[in-house]
């Protein structure tokens, strides 16, 4: 038995080796770490199981059967983060360039059909050259394997990709499938097509960093929601993620233990919002006045900025943020943001996660651009979300709510639980300037001085309608509430809405305007 054990013992050791010595330096050497050091980095200290250390790949073309590496480049099992159960795979570049075949499909496919047995994220670290072109349709084969899981766990539980190098072609497919990518500055990058491909089809120059670097799809597609400096902080960063997750659609999101205080009073907001209507804030900060600890954790920061997202939690409970940002295209709504906040407020409402609102919004972007591109179809996955949504949902009025998008931003008549508004919220249907040229223009054109005229006028229909008064009488809102006393009232409605329940029609599934 001694003699099996020490053979065991060496057959681990081979395969905790990966690629070789050569080849672990070598990822050194372009500032990334090695699949186990991932690991090691992202998960709870001595936490992680590995499950198929010992497998190889059963190929015998092209040479292959004389390359059978232990693990298949990829390494996967379980761990903990914060205490709570994941479950883990981790390419490994250092073998096969962590090409994709059939066991490596396998090991994957093995870790995901688990997870969604035992109610576990899945956090993905993505290090690939792609598909194993040895290994032909067989690993063409083991991708729609993994894709085919990612959708079924869409909604069920959460799942992360992590994107460490290379992700091209059909591989780029399971991160988009996924809840939130994470990428890195200078050494990850993800495209369908790379620019050899791109220069002899459309004849462009571009870099691998242009095309499909993490600050691209950080600021330009939208397909990476965080855009990290290095890998450490990438992984930390998912760590920080996963506090506020719960880890299956069957639990409530976790309760973190917080020593700011529900009464704490935010004076600051008293004074945030500018005495001109069309001078801008940073919402941010209204948002961070408002949260526990003042800690307001960020997703997609750098892609549609006039629409902020992410995490906090208020009164220790996770919360999904979503505010118009008055410093970004005055907080306008338009493709973009719509999308990026449709794709949010759905995640939340998939985990149980409760909704609050932060609003100042003009409307909707005109211009042939946005209505060429489909604005309507868009701006209506936002609604959809909305409308949707069976989770508590909490909307605080700031400023602006202007038209449609007052109707979208979570409002009492989709559904709204808790709907709020400051003293300064104005609750129309159009600014007053628009308002008057279409309710006065006879009158301003017969004036002798128009733009006089028109400015008493704007000044009429603000006095009249650039308030919170009649949404109040009408119960549109449930109250005007002191900027100060928001921490207090939304933590107040938190409460009372833990044990919410909401249902929509049985369906198959719904047709969000895609």
């Amino acid at each position: 038995m001694d003699t099996k054990i020490e053979q065991l013992q060496k057959l681990k050791e081979q395969a905790r080796q990966g690629g070789g010595q050569a080849r672990i330096e070598a990822q050194h050497a372009k500032g990334k770490l090695t699949a186990r050091e991932r690991i090691e980095v992202l998960l709870d200290e001595g936490s992680f199981s590995e499950v198929d250390m010992l497998a190889r790949h059963r190929s015998t073309k092209f040479g292959l059967e004389k390359q059978r590496p232990l693990g298949d480049g990829v390494v996967t099992g379980t761990g903990t983060i914060h205490g709570r159960t994941v479950c883990i795979f981790s390419q490994d570049f250092t073998v096969f360039g962590g090409s994709l075949g059939e066991v490596h499909a396998e090991k994957i496919a093995k870790i995901q059909d688990l997870a969604m047995k035992i109610g576990a994220p899945v956090i993905g670290l993505n290090d690939s050259g792609g598909a194993r072109i040895q290994e032909g349709v067989v690993a063409l084969g083991g991708y729609a394997d993994i894709f085919l899981r990612n959708t079924m766990a869409s909604g069920v539980i959460p799942q992360i990709s992590v994107i460490l190098g290379p992700c091209a072609g059909g591989a780029v497919y399971s991160p988009a499938l996924t809840d939130f990518v994470f990428m890195t500055k200078g050494t990850s990058y993800m495209f369908v097509t790379g620019p050899d491909v791109v220069k002899t089809v459309t004849h462009e120059e571009v870099t691998f960093e242009e095309l499909g670097g993490a600050e691209t799809h950080a600021s330009v597609s939208g397909v990476a929601h965080f855009a990290c400096d290095n890998e450490v902080e990438t992984l930390l960063n998912v760590r920080k993620l996963m506090s506020y997750l719960p880890s299956s659609n069957r639990e409530k999101p976790p309760v973190r233990p917080t020593n700011d205080s529900s009464e704490r009073v935010c004076e600051k907001l008293c004074r945030i919002i500018p005495a001109n209507p069309n001078h801008p804030y940073d919402i941010k900060d209204v948002i961070r006045e408002v949260v526990d600890e003042h800690d307001f954790f960020e997703v997609h920061a750098d892609y549609a900025t006039n629409i902020v997202v992410g995490f906090a939690t208020l009164d220790g409970m996770s919360v999904g943020i979503v505010a118009n940002q008055p410093a970004s295209l005055a907080g306008v709504l338009d493709i973009n943001s719509s999308v990026k906040g449709a794709r949010f407020v759905r995640f939340c409402d998939a985990f149980e996660i409760p909704l609050v609102v932060f609003e100042d919004v003009p409307g909707f972007l005109p211009g042939t651009e946005q209505e060429w591109r489909g604005i309507i179809r868009h701006g209506a996955k936002l609604l959809y979300a909305f409308c949707e949504a069976t989770v508590p949902k909490l909307t605080v009025i700031t400023r602006k709510a202007y038209g449609g998008a007052y109707d979208v931003m979570g409002s009492k008549h989709i559904r709204g639980d808790y709907n709020v508004a400051w003293p300064s919220a104005e609750i129309a249907v159009m600014g007053a300037k628009g308002a008057a040229e279409i309710l006065y223009r006879k009158e301003i054109e017969a004036a002798e001085d128009k733009i006089k005229r028109s400015q008493e006028l704007q000044d009429q229909y603000n006095a009249e309608f650039a308030n919170p008064n009649e949404a109040a009488e009408r119960g549109y809102i449930d109250d005007v509430i002191e900027p100060q006393q928001t921490r207090r009232e939304l933590i107040k409605a938190l409460r009372m809405l833990r044990t919410k329940e909401d249902t929509n029609p049985w369906k198959k599934h719904g047709n969000i305007p895609l």
